[in-house]
């Protein structure tokens, strides 16, 4: 199988990104994963809204994902990284086919709506229990890959290797799935889901398949940022998360696979700095920046590459 443009360019933005530890500070390759870590649930955000959904609920996803490394570890004395991520993703995918089969059936606000209760109702549970350390979580023990055990300084540079490896997995996997049947009739659905149904596609199967992909890529970015902080707590799971999610997506635009990287790069280094220069109002910076992109960028970030491919045709 031959490599697309595209796919090789995101092969070399993974080798550079792989080689960023070498050059850059300790908090830049931290603040690094942690923006691949949310692209990664982004992905998952986008591939809904892809096919005309909102998801308010991908918390849900992303503190399972969190709390399966946390729990792996703590009480089933499992180590190794991609078998905590493993877990995360077994768990996850079963939950959402079951969810799947409700919310398939709900669109617009309905699907936002019962998205979010499901993720509230997780948060809710999480709260009350007092042997998860309820609203102060609790801390991920020390993993390994494959046998091998970080060493001193060098947590941070493979954590960020990890999430490069299977950043770049997800990446190539959803460009390829957006060009193939199911990832077409996704936006047909977003467009007319009765014209799909006349030509012999079922709308609700492309949803479910779309649901529990999502999922699974959500599971992964929590994984990946309970692996980085080395905690986890409920507020993973808070309706302000999922909204940071959703933010992100619409920073980024849904026209390439590549723009939730861009646009959590961005967002990760905004709030940052607008927590650091404007701790009293930083929610307010970010407001302001979301307006700016609605405004002047209604499809992202990433219509700033179309513009100028289309300036250059």
């Amino acid at each position: 199988m031959r490599l697309q443009k595209t796919e090789m360019l995101l092969i070399v933005a993974a080798l550079l990104l792989g080689l960023s530890p070498f050059i850059s500070p300790d908090w830049l390759v931290f603040t690094s994963t942690l923006a691949i870590a949310a692209a990664l649930v982004v992905m998952g955000v986008v591939m809904l809204m892809r096919a005309g959904l909102i998801s308010f609920g991908q918390g849900l996803f992303y503190c399972m994902g969190g709390y399966a490394v946390g729990l792996g570890g703590r009480f089933l004395g499992v180590t190794d990284a991609l078998a905590l991520i493993g877990m995360g993703i077994i768990a996850t995918v079963a939950l959402a086919m079951v969810l799947g089969l409700l919310l398939t059936r709900y669109r617009e606000i309905f699907f936002a709506m019962l998205t979010l209760a499901f993720s509230m109702i997780l948060y809710g549970i999480l709260v009350k229990s007092q042997g998860l350390g309820s609203t102060d979580g609790f801390g991920v023990v020390k993993w390994s890959i494959l046998g091998y055990q970080p060493g001193q300084g060098l947590e941070s540079a493979t954590t960020l290797w990890l999430a490069v490896v299977l950043a770049l997995a997800a990446a190539l996997f959803l460009n390829r799935y957006f060009q193939s049947s199911i990832g077409l009739a996704c936006e047909a659905i977003r467009e007319n889901e009765v014209r799909v149904e006349y030509m012999g596609i079922s709308r609700r199967q492309v949803l479910y398949i779309n649901y529990v992909i999502a999922a699974a890529l959500g599971s992964v970015g929590g994984s990946l940022t309970a692996l980085t902080a080395g905690h986890v707590d409920p507020t993973m799971a808070y309706w302000t998360i999922s909204g940071e999610f959703v933010f992100i997506a619409l920073l980024g635009g849904t026209g390439h696979v590549a723009a939730p990287f861009v646009a959590a790069f961005i967002f990760i280094l905004v709030r940052t700095y607008a927590v650091e220069l404007f701790p009293n109002s930083w929610q307010l910076i970010l407001g302001i920046v979301l307006l700016l992109i609605i405004l002047f960028l209604p499809k992202g970030i990433w219509s700033l590459f179309t513009r100028k491919r289309s300036a250059a045709a």
